[in-house]
């Protein structure tokens, strides 16, 4: 051991700053410097630390609503009593509420039209659903009566899918006005029409599965950074809502099982004795257990009861209410606890035959992952009742979700569409945490909650399976939209409803920036708390992007305005260059004093490309992953070809010395050893990075050291570093682990790379880059909903 120490301590690395003579005067930028001007300036409502402040306020809406359920014409009626109250320091003349289902009218919605090209082919649905709107098709809401607590009519205005009430007087500060509605709409074929809500119908048997969302007249936001956020809705940009508390009653047919937003309080009065012990007994049960089986699903399809039932619910503290009905739902749940809070939520999934070979084993588990996990990396988990509905799309709301995963008619599945189902699922849970909870203004800033939410799933699904095939978050997984032409791209900071590449721009890049915050610029550590930071600060509350961006500095001590600058308001790739390594020996006597380095031996990488979230979760002994025992117990496919191998950890030796003059003198024999090498690096893309170096001696042994990103801020476009080693290099590799997002590995090398060792090894090598690929672009539940990329 002694012997492996002393020869560590000759080839300990110096590194040193840029030569000052070699730094052009013209090449430094503003890339560090603050964002200045380009946030907000802070205020009394919100801190330049990031945290709402002391006069933060944000207004509230309680709802109690009744619904009609008319399956026969498929159509809503509803009536609802608004409660608003005004926290803000305005005096407010005039609401103004959302009409969401105008969305599907073709004469009272948003009208942004986008261009089109003529096909090749137009499917007979699709013509039918683009001729020109000669008349109105009968979809979007009917309002039959607005009028105050009294009975006396307000005066209103509909403006395509925005209503404005008019006060019959001004409603001040710490006042609160209580009105009623009265509305219904014909509900639309989703899956035919497009949008979030409507129905589903099964023509085997006969049946319809309702998703029943934006349904009613919601309040808009009104805030102190927007005034009334009443931006129409065109179906991209989602939702601004306040919180309230919400007592709703759904009157379905009496063979209807219906799910929705917070928890039912009479079971007793719509489930049959027998289900209502099943779910006494789910309440108390660590596997799912099934509430209604199978078996009466299939009875039920087959009934068509003219009978009625209604379904009482209650949700406090939500800004949203969706539900679900039909006769079709198997329905499952399960206990969980969330360690944080000790909370004992109600984890359930409802969904048709059609879904139950993998709903039933996966759906429910992959909820109580999902708010177990997100707990831990934000805030505990803080609603009675989490659920997954299989509905053939992709959609989230409080306490709720639609996803997606039916197998084929034989009650078959491949494992592509296995683990589209359990990411969609993630997907959506987790949505509950963002903006559910934290409650960001999704029709301005889709990334908000889109990408801020695809982060943790990503984190969540690393949790789930070290090997789960995500599609956003890896560094890698990103390169292909950044080196699109800049004329196809557009910053993350770009409004919904004009983003072009819309799942790059609000869901990978953003999720793909945090995770390389995390993994490679500022340490999980570091980066974990100031996530919950933010987490914790805007829980409950309304935050804009310079709320997210001042937190996360504030709470790390990171000046990140560099990255807030480059990734979220820029387009420039990275791409670092090696352009020259320049070899020599150099003056012994005037050898300086060393930093800290590593001196690492790594097993090699096999096999499929492994991101470094992936090797340090493997690594990471407090991280606890999805139990193998479920994984072989619920999914035949676990057992084929899968298994968490075991690598070893590297074994890292540090060496800490003040100069190397205080070497032994019978040592200094050593130093004759010494070559330098000054390797001269371009940033040809523009968005600067941490510099990684991994570094391969010819007697096989390997050294990585990192720069931070701070090395370019004397020049922005070119940068040298040397480094002085006993030993003599083979090669030079940056960027080892594909970390940054660097978008031409051509230029990463310098030296001899090791190439497979024979044709069977490149053939092995392709074949797991194509069975990635499949993986990652076989299964794409977003596009299929028409919902989101």
């Amino acid at each position: 051991m002694k012997f492996k120490i002393f020869t560590l301590l000759f080839c300990s690395v110096f590194a040193f700053g840029q030569d000052i003579q070699n730094n052009p005067k013209s090449n430094h930028g503003n890339k560090f410097e603050l964002l200045g001007t380009i946030l907000p300036t802070p205020n009394f409502y919100r801190t330049a630390s990031g945290a709402p402040g002391q006069g933060y306020w944000q207004n509230r809406a309680d709802y109690d609503i009744t619904a009609y359920l008319d399956e026969d014409k498929r159509n809503l009626r509803g009536s609802e009593t608004i409660t608003y109250y005004n926290n803000s320091p305005d005096d407010l003349e005039y609401l103004w509420l959302q009409l969401d289902e105008n969305e599907h009218s073709s004469v009272k919605d948003a009208g942004f039209d986008d261009g089109s090209k003529l096909p090749k082919m137009i499917p007979s649905d699709r013509l039918k659903s683009t001729e020109l709107p000669v008349k109105d098709n009968g979809y979007g809401v009917n309002l039959e009566k607005v009028r105050d607590v009294s009975g006396m009519p307000l005066q209103f205005v509909v403006n395509k899918t925005m209503m404005r009430i008019d006060l019959p007087k001004v409603l001040k500060k710490g006042e609160k006005f209580t009105f009623k509605i009265d509305w219904n709409y014909n509900i639309s074929n989703r899956m035919v029409m497009g949008g979030r809500g409507g129905y589903e119908n099964f023509p085997e048997d006969g049946n319809d599965l309702y998703t029943i969302t934006q349904w009613y007249p919601r309040m808009c936001v009104y805030s102190d950074f927007k005034g009334w956020q009443n931006n129409q809705f065109t179906g991209r940009g989602e939702f601004a809502l306040v919180f309230g508390d919400f007592k709703v009653s759904m009157n379905v047919p009496a063979d209807h099982i219906v799910a929705g937003t917070g928890v039912v309080k009479n079971y007793d009065q719509v489930l049959t004795s027998a289900q209502l012990n099943r779910w006494k007994q789910a309440q108390t049960s660590n596997e799912p257990i099934e509430i209604v089986t199978l078996d009466e699903a299939k009875k039920a399809e087959k009934t068509h009861s003219k009978e009625r039932k209604i379904w009482k619910f209650e949700a406090d503290n939500v800004r949203d209410f969706a539900w679900t009905s039909s006769r079709k739902f198997i329905w499952d749940g399960m206990k969980v606890i969330i360690p944080e809070n000790k909370n004992e939520v109600m984890a359930m999934s409802l969904y048709p035959k059609e879904a139950y070979n993998l709903y039933r084993k996966f759906s429910t588990r992959a909820v109580a992952h999902t708010i177990k996990t997100y707990s831990e990396y934000t805030i505990p988990y803080p609603y009675p009742v989490a659920q997954s509905i299989e509905a053939a799309n992709g959609m989230e709301y409080p306490m709720i979700c639609f996803n997606y995963g039916r197998t084929e008619k034989d009650g078959t599945y491949s494992e592509g569409i296995k683990n589209g189902m359990i990411g969609v699922i993630i997907h959506e849970v987790g949505h509950n945490f963002f903006p559910m909870i934290i409650n960001s203004d999704e029709r301005q800033w889709s990334w908000m909650d889109e990408g801020l939410n695809t982060f943790v799933e990503y984190l969540t699904e690393e949790r789930w399976d070290n090997k789960f095939p995500s599609r956003r978050g890896p560094a890698h997984t990103i390169v292909d939209y950044m080196k699109l032409p800049k004329e196809q791209l557009e910053p993350i900071m770009t409004n919904s409803e004009n983003i072009i590449q819309f799942g790059p721009n609000a869901y990978s890049k953003p999720a793909t920036g945090l995770n390389i915050l995390r993994e490679t610029i500022m340490g999980r550590e570091l980066f974990d708390k100031a996530f919950k930071t933010y987490a914790k600060r805007w829980a409950f509350k309304h935050p804009e992007p310079a709320d997210f961006f001042r937190t996360m500095n504030d709470a790390s001590a990171e000046n990140l305005d560099w990255f807030w600058r480059g990734w979220f308001y820029g387009i420039d790739p990275v791409d670092i260059s090696i352009d020259n390594v320049t070899v020599s020996s150099p003056d012994l006597d005037a050898v300086p004093k060393s930093k800290e380095v590593s001196y690492t031996v790594e097993k090699p990488l096999q096999n499929e490309f492994t991101d470094i979230s992936k090797f340090r979760n493997k690594e990471d002994k407090n991280i606890t992953f999805y139990t193998d025992k479920d994984k072989e117990t619920q999914d035949f496919y676990w057992r084929y070809d899968r298994g968490m191998e075991k690598v070893d950890q590297a074994k890292i030796y540090t060496l800490k010395n003040d100069n190397l003059e205080n070497v032994p003198v019978k040592d200094k024999a050593n130093l004759q050893k010494i070559n330098a090498y000054q390797i001269d690096f371009s940033n040809k893309g523009g968005l600067v990075m941490p510099i990684i170096l991994e570094f391969t001696f010819e007697d096989g042994s390997k050294l990585t050291d990192k720069s931070s990103a701070q090395i370019w801020r004397k020049n922005e476009q070119k940068v040298s570093k040397t480094y002085y080693f006993d030993k003599k290099l083979k090669s030079i590799q940056l960027d080892p682990m594909k970390e940054t997002a660097d978008i031409d590995t051509s230029n990463n090398f310098w030296g001899e790379i090791a190439e497979p060792t024979s044709k069977f090894e490149v053939f092995k090598q392709k074949q797991a880059g194509s069975a990635r690929g499949a993986a990652n672009g076989k299964v794409n539940p977003m596009q299929a909903s028409g919902k989101k990329n």
